[in-house]
């Protein structure tokens, strides 16, 4: 590809228009997806040209490619619930893990002897979570500031075990998608996963 002059506001924000199109594409990326079929298409609407491929026609395409889409995303859903299940069925095993009716699971690496919150209260906590592949999605420790909210204004995991906890205490919970982000995921979370957090109750506030 030729060098493009970016030198001014005009060719700057033109340029960012492609990359914000390019980073939705390369985030979600159809079947099958053609780089030189897109350029073709902005350029001919962009220049004012008849569609090369008829409405009737492109409708039924953009219907097979999304019935692809929404098939290959149940398979990935249903592979990582089955993971999920799995990892949980094991996990239980193990000595000092501790499973809730709710499917929640915990164990203690540190017993605190402060005050436990009820679900009205505020907290402050420390935490790091990941998937269970080690994959971190987000942590106040990296960014060394401890997070303060209402207990009953997080995941539903978070929420049940919070108020088992008392201040001082550092725990571990493996929180089941249910109790977590569900079938929807959020962010880097992937739908149906199973979250593991280390979380240190600070203060209760």
């Amino acid at each position: 590809m030729s060098e493009v002059n970016l030198s001014t506001d005009e060719t700057r924000v033109s340029y960012g228009i492609g990359r914000q199109l390019g980073d939705q594409l390369r985030d979600n990326p159809p079947p099958g997806v053609s780089l030189d079929a897109i350029l073709a298409g902005l350029t001919d609407a962009f220049a004012g040209k008849p569609s090369r491929v008829g409405q009737e026609e492109l409708s039924a395409s953009f219907k097979v490619i999304r019935e692809i889409m929404q098939a290959e995303a149940a398979a990935k859903a249903e592979a990582a619930a089955g993971e999920g299940r799995a990892f949980l069925a094991e996990n239980a095993k193990k000595d000092g893990i501790t499973t809730l009716a709710s499917g929640l699971q915990f164990e203690v690496l540190t017993q605190g002897e402060g005050a436990k919150p009820s679900r009205e209260d505020t907290v402050r906590t420390h935490y790091h979570g990941t998937l269970i592949d080690g994959t971190v999605f987000d942590s106040s420790y990296e960014r060394g500031q401890p997070a303060e909210f209402p207990v009953g204004g997080v995941i539903a995991g978070w929420t049940e075990a919070l108020q088992l906890m008392n201040a001082g205490s550092k725990w571990r919970l493996y929180v089941p998608s249910e109790l977590a982000y569900g079938a929807q995921g959020v962010g880097s979370i992937p739908p149906h996963s199973v979250l593991v957090f280390d979380v240190e109750l600070l203060d209760v506030l």
